[in-house]
């Protein structure tokens, strides 16, 4: 079984499980983006991470945590796939000769490298995502985003290709998600490397146990939100925006607007709900990666 093919096939199995574990904290971390500016003297629709998690269950049971999972879950498969695999090719490139360990630094450039790739996979499952994940939230609002109500992720689908401009609607907010997903992948698979060398004591991380793959994993995670949040935020932001009348006329109009309306504490709405989200998700992602790239040979 080829390289690529084990990536393929390792890179599906930790994409799924990083799925199921982390979605409903996704769920949460969009809705407290995409919530509206309260008026002045008025609470927020969500006091906090907590409330959010109530008020959906509340709202729409448990499912609700689960909503827009259709999307991803469509597109795991391609985009942990494509992940793992294109950094695989490019820790090919980057050995000495086969089999030789990487450097922390070079895994940080194998991936920036996986990040370029996947942006392009990422913005329309993302778009797809946050439309359902967001309606309920901004249904509170009373602006004209809401006059769609999506059915799923197909009829998110059908009504960007037939309503805001094609193809091309569908990779609304592109820029953000790669000024996401390149340096937040390179952080990542950076860290991933610069734990696992700390806990083995050296290059040498084959003999690592489960353990210290669920540490390297979860860590790994982290340092992705912790980088690139914001740029989060503002993705969300411009991806649920209202396609006949935009609230934002791009990222950087987005990011101002946030930061003048609601400070820098804006720009990290939901940023506990990602991060315990993280945490648990990527190391989940991470070792199902490992035993399965491990079994495979």
């Amino acid at each position: 079984m080829g390289d690529v093919a084990k990536d393929l096939t390792a890179g599906t199995i930790g994409g799924a499980a990083q799925l199921i574990v982390g979605h409903p904290f996704d769920t949460i971390k969009v809705k407290l983006q995409s919530q509206p500016t309260p008026l002045p003297g008025q609470p927020p629709m969500y006091s906090g991470a907590i409330d959010a998690v109530k008020q959906t269950v509340a709202a729409e049971g448990p499912r609700g945590l689960y909503k827009g999972m259709g999307a991803p879950l469509a597109t795991v498969a391609a985009f942990n796939a494509l992940l793992f695999t294109v950094r695989g090719q490019m820790e090919t490139l980057l050995r000495s000769h086969p089999g030789a360990p990487l450097s922390v630094s070079q895994q940080v450039v194998c991936g920036a490298g996986a990040g370029v790739a996947v942006s392009f996979l990422a913005c329309p499952t993302e778009l797809i995502k946050c439309r359902l994940q967001a309606q309920s939230a901004l249904a509170g609002s009373g602006t004209a985003a809401v006059a769609v109500k999506y059915g799923g992720p197909m009829d998110v689908a059908r009504h960007v290709l037939r309503s805001e401009g094609g193809v091309k609607g569908l990779f609304k907010g592109l820029f953000p998600t790669m000024a996401r997903e390149i340096p937040g992948n390179a952080a990542m698979f950076g860290a991933y490397e610069a734990v696992k060398q700390l806990l083995a004591g050296g290059q040498d991380t084959s003999k690592l146990g489960r353990g210290s793959l669920i540490v390297a994993g979860g860590l790994a995670g982290a340092s992705f939100w912790f980088l690139v949040y914001p740029t989060d935020v503002v993705k969300s932001v411009i991806q649920v925006d209202d396609y006949k009348n935009p609230k934002y006329s791009g990222s950087f109009d987005a990011f101002r607007k946030i930061r003048a309306s609601e400070g820098f504490k804006g720009l990290y709405k939901g940023f506990g709900p990602a991060m315990a989200r993280s945490i648990p998700a990527n190391a989940a992602c991470f070792l199902a990666y490992e035993m399965t790239r491990s079994a495979l040979g």
